[in-house]
């Protein structure tokens, strides 16, 4: 069961990882299309740009080391791997953290969506500082426990995604107000799910 869940995982990041890269930086590398959709004016154009695609390539490393970090067989087999891919991993999202923040300031739904988007920031930077603290105080169950809530939240914006899709595409309501539903159920959706998994111990 173990097992599954964390090849599951893996499947979900490397897709959204590829649907992530290919939309960004292949089929709409200036955001065209994301800024047509936003009610707050860009300030700064070229400043946002950089910043959002700093924030989702720092965002990619995280989902690429995150399934890596928390899928047992791997773990089990390297744990020298398993300690820099994690260093890696933290540091990705210590790193995203001024230009998460950044980011939501513009974000679509003005001022709900950017309070929203900071305590999504600041939960996941919190939950993923609260699980390399634990390790280093070699309290492995907290660690793992902290870190699949930090790896939970970077999946925020495939529930994000998924919201949108339903309430903006299939409810027939406002953009705006569908995104902001989204940026506030992303990160307790995504937290109950990794309580599941905590509790169920389907990845440790």
């Amino acid at each position: 069961m173990k097992q599954k869940a964390g090849i599951l995982i893996l499947i979900i990041s490397v897709m959204w990882m590829l649907h992530t890269f290919s939309k960004n930086f292949m089929v709409d590398p200036q955001f065209e299309k994301f800024i047509s959709k936003k009610d707050q004016i860009l300030t700064d154009y070229n400043l946002w740009i950089s910043m959002i695609r700093i924030h989702i390539l720092l965002a990619i490393i995280s989902l690429i080391t995150g399934p890596l970090g928390v899928i047992k067989a791997i773990r089990d087999k390297s744990r020298n791997f398993h300690r820099w891919n994690g260093l890696i991993y933290v540091l990705s999202i210590i790193l995203n953290f001024i230009p998460g923040v950044y980011v939501s300031f513009f974000a679509t739904g003005g001022l709900p969506s950017i309070i929203g988007f900071l305590i999504l920031n600041t939960l996941w930077l919190t939950t993923t500082i609260l699980g390399f603290w634990y390790i280093i105080r070699q309290k492995v169950m907290l660690h793992s426990q902290w870190i699949i809530r930090s790896f939970f939240l970077s999946f925020a914006n495939i529930t994000i995604y998924i919201i949108v899709a339903i309430s903006h595409n299939l409810m027939n309501f406002a953009y705006g107000n569908s995104y902001t539903i989204a940026v506030w159920l992303c990160w307790p959706l995504n937290l109950i799910a990794a309580e599941f998994v905590i509790r169920r111990k389907l990845l440790f």
